[in-house]
C-alpha cells in the first residue's frame, strides 16, 4: 500500500475556485484523507494556498498567523455591496485626478496599525452566524472594526481608474475593506478588481504546484516522483518573504 505524503504542499489556486475546491482535488490527487489549508481565499482571488498534508494539518494555526503578499488591483468610480467587482453598485464617485505622490500621500495612514471594518460579505461570525449568510438574507450586518497590520502599502502602478498596489500584511486582513477604504479617503469610491496572493510567509507563487499537475497524477507516488513541491514541516515558512523578492511583483495583479 502506497503510503500517503504528508508536509506542506503550496498550491496556486485558480480564478473562480473556492479553498476548498482545491483541498478536494488535492484529497483525491494525494490519496491523504487529512489536508487542510493555511489561508482561505476568496474564489476572485488566485494564488499561493498552502495545503497541509497529513500529520503536517496540526501546522495551519502557524501558517495562518505567517504574513501575507497581495497584489491589488483597485478600481475607482463606484462601491459595490461586497466591496469587490462581484457585488452589485452600491456608491458612485468621480475617479480622483491624482499625481501618483499625491495618490501615495493619501494612502499613507493606511500603513502600520490600523482600524478595518471587515466587509458585510465576509466570513467573520456575527451572533453565531457567517456574515456573508446574514447579508445573503437581507439582514444588516453591522461589523466592528478590529486591528490589523499593513507592513508594506506600495504603489505598483496608477492609471486611473485603476491603481496597482502591493501589500504585506498580517492575517485578518480584508484587502476588499482596504480598496474600499482607499477610495472613501481620497473624496472617491473604489472596489477591488483582482487580487493575487503571491506569498504566504515564506512560501511564494515560485513554489507553488498547480491544480492542473494534481489533476493529471495517477495516484500520490507519481506526485512525488514528479513533483519535489510537498515540503516538509518548519517553522521557516511563518517568516516574511525576502525583501528583494518582493519589487518584482508590484504588476502582477
Amino acid at each position: 500500500m502506497t503510503q500517503a505524503p504528508e508536509g506542506v504542499l503550496p498550491v496556486d489556486k485558480p480564478l473562480g475556485w473556492t479553498s476548498f475546491d482545491v483541498v478536494a482535488v488535492a484529497r483525491g490527487a494525494l490519496g491523504a484523507k487529512r489536508i487542510g489549508h493555511g489561508g482561505t481565499l476568496d474564489p476572485l482571488a488566485t494564488g499561493v494556498l498552502p495545503l497541509l498534508v497529513g500529520p503536517a494539518t496540526k501546522f495551519a494555526d502557524r501558517l495562518h498567523t505567517a504574513p501575507k503578499v497581495y497584489a491589488a488591483l483597485v478600481l475607482f468610480g463606484h462601491e459595490t455591496t461586497t466591496d469587490d467587482r462581484e457585488g452589485a453598485v452600491t456608491t458612485e464617485a468621480d475617479v480622483p485626478a491624482l499625481a501618483q505622490s499625491d495618490l501615495d500621500s493619501a494612502i499613507a495612514p493606511f500603513r502600520g496599525s490600523i482600524e478595518q471594518v471587515p466587509p458585510t460579505f465576509a466570513a467573520v461570525k456575527v451572533g453565531g452566524r457567517r456574515a456573508y449568510a446574514r447579508a445573503r438574507r437581507g439582514e444588516t450586518v453591522a461589523l466592528s472594526a478590529r486591528t490589523v497590520t499593513i507592513e508594506r502599502l506600495a504603489i505598483a502602478d496608477w492609471e486611473p481608474p485603476a491603481l496597482r498596489l502591493l501589500v504585506v500584511c498580517s492575517t485578518g486582513t480584508y484587502i476588499r475593506s482596504l480598496a474600499r477604504d482607499i477610495g472613501r479617503a481620497i473624496g472617491s469610491a473604489a472596489h477591488l478588481g483582482g487580487l493575487r496572493r503571491l506569498a504566504v510567509g515564506s512560501l511564494t507563487v515560485d513554489d507553488a504546484t498547480t491544480v492542473e499537475a494534481l489533476r493529471g497524477m495517477p495516484d500520490a507516488a507519481a506526485f512525488r516522483e514528479a513533483d519535489d513541491r510537498i515540503l516538509p514541516l518548519a517553522d521557516r515558512y511563518r517568516e516574511a518573504p525576502a525583501a528583494e523578492l518582493l519589487s518584482s511583483w508590484g504588476r502582477s495583479a
